[in-house]
């Protein structure tokens, strides 16, 4: 019995051979596929330009001020009329009041008694500290050595000073202290004068100043039998105390 497949006409016989033709195919369309270039296509950019007109600036109008030319100077006379004299100046004489040695001086004769001769009072000062007899402060009269006047002058002035002491408002305000060295001069009638004040602040001068300036009148002191100026120094101490 024939069989009824030709032999030669199998089909399956090169199948292999058409699998690795169809994968090799495909794995090339593949490559391919990748190396292929896409480029986009150019943009067409417009650009606009803007032209504006022209700026107007109005120009301010300057007015040119003409001056009129100055007055020419005026001209000098054609003709130079020469006036003579009509009247006759009489010169005036002065007489030298130089003395010749003709002249004759008569003697004068001028009286002692009629020049005053002032006395010219030097104005002395003489220091608290070497006077010769201190000034008496009211109080202390009865008091016979020097130096029991000194030591009560020096206390009844510190007394005033406690009695009469007033701190400035405004200096507590301001929280402003300090010491004012204050030195006068007790004249040769007794009376304070020539106040000087040194401190930190103008407030504390001034309050100084006051109490000094009410001390009362006191004998003044003496030199050589001859009352003198007295210079007087203190410390006045402005303290504030919680």
């Amino acid at each position: 019995m024939k069989p009824k497949k030709n032999p030669n006409a199998e089909i399956g016989r090169n199948s292999s051979l058409y699998f690795m033709i169809g994968l090799t195919s495909v794995l090339f369309m593949t490559w391919q596929s990748f190396e292929v270039k896409f480029y986009e296509e150019e943009s067409k950019v417009s650009e606009v330009v803007q032209v504006t007109d022209e700026l107007k600036e109005d120009v301010p109008i300057t007015e040119i001020l003409r001056t009129a030319p100055p007055p020419p100077p005026p001209s000098a006379p054609e003709v130079i009329e020469i006036v003579e004299d009509v009247e006759d100046v009489e010169e005036t004489v002065i007489e030298s009041t130089e003395s010749s040695q003709e002249t004759y001086i008569e003697d004068a004769v001028v009286s002692i008694d009629d020049v005053d001769v002032e006395e010219v009072e030097e104005d002395i000062v003489v220091p608290f500290a070497v006077i010769e007899y201190v000034p008496v402060f009211p109080g202390c009269e009865d008091l016979q050595t020097q130096a029991e006047r000194k030591e009560c002058f020096n206390e009844k002035v510190q007394e005033h000073i406690k009695k009469n002491f007033k701190y400035p408002p405004s200096a507590l305000e301001m929280h402003i202290t300090g010491r004012v060295y204050v030195q006068f001069v007790i004249d040769s009638h007794g009376r304070v004068s020539g106040i000087q004040k040194r401190g930190p602040d103008r407030l504390l001068e001034d309050e100084a100043e006051r109490i000094i300036a009410s001390l009362p009148k006191v004998k003044p002191g003496e030199q050589r039998g001859k009352a003198v100026n007295v210079k007087y120094s203190i410390p006045i101490n402005f303290i504030m105390k919680n």
